[in-house]
């Protein structure tokens, strides 16, 4: 056979196959179609080489069972959701006024993810890394019983080990530690960093652990969450991981903004509550141990109502994004939202566009500076967009903006670890804490506009003058969005 004839057939053969490949992935997986279509350019693009792409990063997780809950534990979960949509019923008009239009949102957050509403909360934001670990360590040191704590990102470097250094610490006085991190967020830790820890009677956990390093068939879907509950009383939630660029000493970020909080009272139970559901994915422990973990069982004198909201690939729907999408079509005035990275879907995108042709002061705040070049530049695609309805949109210059909020016409608030793209809406585990409160909503909105005095506008005539390579840039960063 001529080597022409041979070529031809051996390109004929792997077009076929890659064929093939498509139709399955169109028939076989049931997708929104702006992520079917965006994989299957792939496939078609880059042949056997897409697909391989896919096994890795394209396809589903198994939802079915992935947190096993016993009959016992399901009619409980069932039984508290039923009990508080009826005492939601009940009380709403006792509310304050102007918590009320926001009963439909609190029931919606109980039906779909079992995000309880507890009273009794009190909260500390913090916007700063130093601030925030100084707290953080403070709390772990006077940890008395168990401390529980999952991060996505645990550098090995200067705060990666003093973390490390606290918690072993700790575990030899006999405080039962429990430590659960994502293998790939965590790329750089091996399990040797965590020896001591262990010796000392620690646990450590990955989630979602490849069998054989760097191949993940599961990198897709990874747990994005950053939690710590110290006995059973005091939990943080937010979006600082833990590495030296957390704290702003990495020069290509400079400082480093972000947002996290510290709870105190019932909501607390919620945080804990998660925390067991994935530790007990990832390890192999027994379920309905409950009793070995630390739950508030008191009355807080806080007096912030607080739901804890989470998400991922084994949930039915994508609660988080529906969460914020019920929270800007709720606002009356205003929404300020700041996140690292803004590619949402059509229907996030229609819900800003319904506020703003509404009359509402809708305010973006992204990143002036990339971390991932193709996220960046979908991210302008998409903000660019919204210019067009009256959207002010405002470019962070002092470091690197990470913090994941929103906060509606100073009334209610979210802080957690989604950010706005497909990433997050459906293949991440997230979680977010939304707070009803006058008081911390007030300061989220005092943070965002101090923030906007470092930050430059991205003015719908500065928008239009973009060079032909950033446009170039967009398109293609666009076509690939819903897969980045």
């Amino acid at each position: 056979m001529e080597v022409a004839s041979l070529t031809t057939l051996i390109i004929s053969l792997i077009t076929f196959i890659n064929i093939l490949l498509a139709l399955g992935f169109l028939f076989i997986e049931r997708r929104e179609a702006g992520y079917t279509w965006a994989w299957l350019m792939v496939l078609f693009f880059i042949p056997i080489l897409g697909f391989i792409l896919y096994i890795f990063f394209g396809r589903n997780l198994k939802k079915k069972n992935f947190y096993k809950l016993f009959v016992e534990e399901q009619e409980y979960v069932q039984a508290e959701t039923d009990r508080q949509l009826a005492s939601l019923t009940e009380e709403a008009a006792n509310l304050p006024s102007w918590m009320q239009k926001y009963t439909e949102l609190i029931a919606m957050n109980i039906r779909s993810s079992h995000g309880l509403l507890s009273s009794d909360n009190e909260l500390q934001i913090f916007s700063d890394g130093h601030d925030k670990f100084a707290a953080l360590f403070a709390d772990i040191r006077a940890a008395r019983t168990e401390i529980n704590i999952q991060y996505y990102i645990i550098q090995r470097d200067q705060l990666g080990r003093r973390l490390r250094d606290e918690l072993t610490a700790k575990a030899r006085e006999g405080v039962k530690v429990r430590l659960l991190y994502d293998e790939v967020g965590s790329k750089r830790i091996s399990p040797a960093f965590f020896r001591e820890l262990r010796q000392a009677g620690g646990e450590v956990e990955v989630f979602f652990p490849s069998l054989l390093r760097p191949l993940n068939f599961r990198i897709n879907n990874r747990n994005h969450r950053k939690l710590c509950i110290i006995d059973g009383r005091i939990a943080y939630i937010g979006g600082f991981n833990v590495g030296d660029e957390y704290l702003g000493l990495n020069a290509k970020f400079g400082y480093w903004r972000d947002t996290h909080l510290r709870i105190s009272g019932n909501a607390v139970n919620q945080i804990q509550g998660r925390f067991i559901l994935d530790w007990h994915q990832a390890g192999k422990h027994e379920r309905g141990d409950y009793g070995e973990f630390s739950f508030y069982t008191e009355q807080h004198t806080g007096t912030s109502p607080v739901q804890i909201i989470t998400s991922g690939p084994n949930s039915a729907t994508e609660h988080l994004k529906n969460m914020y999408i019920k929270l800007i079509l709720s606002a009356k005035e205003r929404v300020y939202i700041q996140t690292p990275y803004f590619i949402p879907d059509t229907s996030f995108m229609d819900a800003c566009k319904i506020a703003l042709l509404s009359g509402v002061d809708l305010r973006i705040m992204i990143p002036d500076k990339p971390d991932h070049p193709f996220v960046y530049w979908a991210t302008w695609a998409y903000a660019g967009d919204l210019l067009d309805y009256g959207a002010k949109i405002l470019l962070y210059e002092n470091g690197f903006l990470h913090a994941k909020t929103i906060v509606v016409d100073g009334e209610a608030a979210s802080v957690g670890t989604m950010n706005i793209d497909s990433r997050s809406f459906r293949l991440n585990f997230e979680v977010n804490a939304i707070v009803y409160d006058l008081k911390i909503t007030a300061q989220l909105e005092d943070l965002f506009l101090k923030d906007s005095l470092l930050s430059s506008e991205l003015t719908l005539e500065r928008y239009r003058e973009r060079s032909l390579l950033i446009k170039l840039k967009e398109g293609i960063s666009r076509l690939l969005s819903p897969i980045l």
